[in-house]
Order: structure tokens, then sequence, then C-alpha cells
């Protein structure tokens, strides 16, 4: 028995182009190789635009405000409400005072206290406005929440300053202020905060 026989099934020889067992097959020519297993590729599927990573780099979440940033958002517009209503109270006020007196005296408390109802009501306005740009503001808008806290947790020190001196019970006040205060400046400084306000827009 010869191997070389062509008759013989168990010496013939595979046909060349036909690959071995055990030998990786080629893939015919203008057909792309595919790697391992025939998986579709990933990524978004044509004409449809890929969303940016979300929080914690999961690509395709949308990012959502955080709920410290939310709750600051909140207390500026409700603390805002109240610093618009007390400043036009301030000025009617003091509008009243110095018409009613019309002496020196009457002339310079009714002037601060007119200036000082046009102060609270700038803090009011700026609270609104910075509360409705929260959701598409940028950095800019957390630096000047931040300068808003500060001075909110000011006047709540200087209310504990004038209470003390003056004997008065006005110091829950001061703890309204300091609470707000902080909690705008807390959420503002805090990683998810600053994340929310410097995320990318597109």
């Amino acid at each position: 028995m010869s191997f070389g026989d062509p008759n013989n099934p168990y010496g013939q020889q595979p046909p060349q182009g036909q690959p071995g067992y055990g030998y990786p097959q080629q893939a015919p020519q203008g057909v792309p190789p595919q790697g391992g297993y025939a998986y579709p590729q990933q990524g978004a599927p044509q004409g449809y635009p890929a969303y940016p990573g979300g929080p914690g780099g999961y690509p395709g979440m949308p990012m959502e405000m955080p709920g410290l940033v939310k709750t600051a958002r909140v207390l500026l517009f409700v603390v805002g409400g109240l610093q618009l209503i007390v400043g036009l109270l301030a000025l009617l006020g003091g509008a009243a005072l110095s018409s009613t007196d019309t002496g020196t005296t009457g002339s310079v408390v009714g002037g601060f206290v007119i200036a000082l109802g046009l102060f609270v009501l700038a803090l009011g306005v700026l609270a609104i406005v910075l509360g409705a740009k929260y959701g598409k503001g940028g950095n800019g808008v957390r630096i000047t929440s931040i300068v808003y806290a500060a001075l909110t947790i000011l006047g709540g020190i200087m209310n504990f300053a004038n209470t003390s001196a003056n004997g008065g019970g006005g110091a829950a006040g001061g703890v309204v202020s300091l609470a707000i205060g902080g909690l705008i400046l807390a959420a503002m400084v805090s990683a998810p905060g600053a994340a929310w306000f410097k995320r990318p827009r597109y």
C-alpha cells in the first residue's frame, strides 16, 4: 500500500488553500478580519449623537444636579423672595420716616433705612437670579453663590453681635442666617457641587 497512490484515501494530502485543523482561517480579500468572537463594535449608531460621560464616568448617562445643590437652589429662591419683601418694607419705612420727621435725625435715619432696604433688595434679586442659573450656569455662578453665602454668614454673625450688645432676643434670626449661608457654602465647595458647575456643556 503506497501513501502516494492517488486512489488511496488515506494518502491524499489536503488541497492547497484549505486550512488544516488548528490553524486560523484567513478571511477572503475585501472582508475585514474579526478578532475573537464576532461581537458588534461598540459606539453610537450612525446618525445619533453620543452623550458625554455622566457622573462616575459612565458614558451615555446625563449628569443630574446633586441633591445638596438642589437644596441650595430652593433656599436661594425662598430667601430671595423674603429679602425682596423685607427690602420693599424697609424702603417704605425709610421714606415714611424721612417725610414725617423733617429734622436732621429723621433724614439721617430714614436715609440709612432706605440704603439698607436697597441693599437687601439687591441681595434678593441676586439670590433669585443665581437660583435660576443653577441649571445651566457655569463656575461663575458657583463663585457668586460662595460670595452670597459668605455675606449671609456675615449677616448672621452681625445679628448675633447686635443681639448680644442690645440684650435683645433676635438670636433666632442669626441662627437661620448662619444655617442658610453655611448650607449654600457647603453645596458650592463640595466635590459634587463643583463637578456640576464645571461639567462640560455641548
